[in-house]
């Protein structure tokens, strides 16, 4: 286990080992996770088996993150350069990309190829989807990093997904307009993930493309041309599915159809469960304050966090987001979600229970003061009604 190691002017030596150093290889292959229940279907010559995979992510994952609890543990700021110079990191969210391909050629060849019943089908397709999904984490981590490579990798990456508009609506829209009233990709406060889901998906699209669209034309280019990167991302996802539909057939479209929307449904769902009633305050110019840790739910479980290159600890993403993912920071005092994404994306699903688990969170949080909180706005009144008790200085020591 590497150790990294700094003689400090003040503070003499310095040592860190970052003890999930070879954990982080669970991130890099996970996305093969289709390949097991394509395993066990063969092997058992039922299509049950291939149902397995979503079980272990819905059901055994959130179980796992109670069982294996959290690590709050912070690498010293000192060591934090070291950190991230080390390459090895940054290998393997590289080696992660074609790790994606490999799964989406995989299941396509897989339907195409071997017996499977309507059941199978579409549980390999939402399997394949699901890391299709993550194909977006990756593209989100690499894509906000400065580096040329970086940057390519995450355009190549955003092609399995279909979602080539991803990196410059989430780095210069989201990132800007986070916990805000404007943003489609913040939930509000009584918004189910069903009504969001209406307002995020298009939103993003049109957001990403009117970024692009601006970008361009500062430069003097138009907005249909070579140079647009979300149609050079597009471009890669025509080349891939149509050389699959090639490949293996027409049986493969409703195939790439349903992986693509459940792809897109996962970041649906990391948005909804990222950012749920937090709402920035806005000051006297009309501006928002600036993001700040408080502004994200924040995780640190452990296993789901391994998987996932460390995106639940989100507060510290938005509030710096050139950070690499091996030294993103816990902090004290921060919204925390009960468990992993994966066990509040299950909950979000029931949004009776959604509310129940997370709406006395965001009251907690606003100490009973509900124009702290990011409401829906067709909620609004009952909300208000129902919730709005702010604590006075008095009442609350």
């Amino acid at each position: 286990m590497k150790t990294y190691v700094l003689e400090h002017p003040e503070k003499g030596r310095i040592s860190y080992t970052d003890r999930k150093r070879y954990l982080w290889l669970l991130s890099t292959a996970y996305p093969l996770l289709p390949f097991l229940g394509m395993y066990v279907a063969v092997k058992t010559g039922s299509d049950w088996g291939l149902w397995l995979p979503l079980a272990l992510v819905y059901v055994v994952v959130p179980i796992l993150d109670f069982l294996f609890g959290q690590d709050q543990s912070n690498p010293p700021e000192e060591l934090v350069p070291q950190l991230e110079e080390d390459r090895y990191y940054r290998v393997l969210t590289y080696l992660t990309v074609p790790m994606h391909f490999i799964a989406l050629i995989g299941g396509a060849w897989y339907v195409a190829t071997q017996p499977i019943g309507i059941g199978g089908f579409i549980a390999l397709a939402l399997t394949v989807g699901l890391m299709s999904g993550l194909a977006i984490n990756t593209g989100h981590e690499l894509g906000h990093k400065s580096t040329k490579l970086e940057r390519f990798l995450a355009k190549v990456v955003l092609a399995v997904p279909a979602y080539g508009h991803f990196t410059l609506e989430h780095t210069l829209g989201h990132h800007g307009a986070v916990a805000t009233p404007e943003d489609t990709a913040s939930s509000r406060f009584g918004e189910s993930i069903y009504k969001f889901d209406r307002r995020e998906m298009p939103g993003g699209i049109r957001r990403g493309w009117q970024l692009e669209a601006q970008r361009l034309q500062r430069k003097g280019r138009k907005a249909w041309s070579v140079h647009n990167e979300i149609l050079q991302s597009y471009a890669l996802t025509f080349v891939l599915y149509s050389g699959l539909i090639a490949a293996f057939g027409w049986i493969v479209v409703p195939f790439l159809a349903i992986q693509t929307f459940y792809a897109w449904w996962q970041l649906t769902s990391a948005n909804y469960v990222e950012h749920y009633g937090l709402l920035r305050e806005k000051k006297a110019n009309g501006r928002y304050e600036r993001c700040k840790p408080h502004h994200s739910w924040n995780a640190n479980h452990i296993f789901s966090n391994v998987i996932l290159f460390h995106l639940e600890r989100h507060s510290d993403h938005h509030a710096w987001a050139a950070r690499r993912y091996q030294s993103l920071r816990n902090f004290d005092n921060v919204p925390e979600l009960p468990n992993g994404y994966f066990g509040m994306w299950s909950i979000a699903l029931i949004p009776w229970a959604w509310r129940k688990v997370m709406d006395p969170k965001v009251i907690a949080l606003a100490k009973g003061d509900m124009t702290k909180v990011n409401i829906d706005p067709d909620v609004r009144e009952q909300v208000m009604a129902r919730y709005h008790q702010p604590r006075h200085p008095a009442m609350a020591a």
